[in-house]
């Protein structure tokens, strides 16, 4: 047993510090991938409330395709796809080299644009939750419809929206599991190696379950934070927003 626990270990033959490298590969990813994702979905939720039919046509297209196509899939077709119609490209215009996107950078790509269209949902419904009293009473203060949403809406929106966005961060990590197979050293792609080398997977895939296990008490403690904090105001005026 002790001989099985030292190859979690950080002497030699032990693949702790390889462990480490790859929860931080995993935890940064998720980290380049949310503002990325939130700011992309809260763009298609406005285009899904805008007046231009071709916009919110646009909008349900994009939501519905990233939504139901597998993210590995989208992973794929990120990576490889995308990847050979850009060296097609590089090569066209005559630039030297080879056009490569970094497993990082395709990583980052692929799960952002899956978590916008999940997002946005969350983002339309916050929005649908907003008073339209609310754009109006800005309005009447002289506010443009820009400083109406960076003041008055969106603080508001934060509050509405984040117990969806939460659920949606937690779901990002789990899904940065993906990125292993396109060779990223996240966690999942040190201990498939580290149990092809040494032929104990429940001990490695144990190891992986604990830190993702670890990541995900955190979070929820961090966002249980941060939900505090935006609803005090609300609560001090007995929950009104009128």
């Amino acid at each position: 047993m002790l001989d099985k626990l030292a190859l979690l270990g950080f002497g030699q033959g032990g693949w702790g510090l390889a462990l480490l490298q790859g929860a931080f590969i995993t935890i940064s990813i998720a980290l380049a991938t949310l503002p990325f994702g939130l700011a992309l979905g809260l763009i298609v939720a406005l285009g899904k409330r805008s007046d231009s039919a071709i916009l919110r046509w646009l909008s349900t297209v994009y939501t519905t395709v990233f939504r139901g196509v597998p993210e590995l899939l989208t992973l794929y077709i990120i990576y490889f796809g995308i990847q050979i119609l850009l060296q097609e490209l590089w090569a066209k215009l005559g630039l030297p080299g080879n056009f490569s996107m970094p497993p990082f950078v395709a990583g980052m790509v692929a799960l952002g644009v899956v978590l916008s269209a999940f997002s946005s949902e969350v983002w339309v419904g916050a929005l649908n939750s907003i008073q339209k009293g609310q754009r109006e009473a800005a309005s009447a203060l002289g506010l443009s419809k820009a400083q109406a949403f960076r003041l008055v809406v969106f603080p508001q929106l934060i509050r509405v929206a984040l117990p969806g966005l939460g659920n949606n961060w937690m779901v990002l990590l789990k899904e940065t599991s993906l990125v292993s197979v396109i060779t990223l050293p996240d966690i999942m792609f040190i201990t498939t190696r580290a149990n092809v080398v040494t032929k104990e997977p429940f001990l490695f895939f144990g190891a992986a379950m604990l830190i993702y296990f670890a990541f995900s008490l955190i979070s929820a403690w961090g966002l249980g934070r941060v939900e505090a904090r935006t609803n005090r105001g609300f609560a001090a005026f007995g929950g009104a927003t009128r």
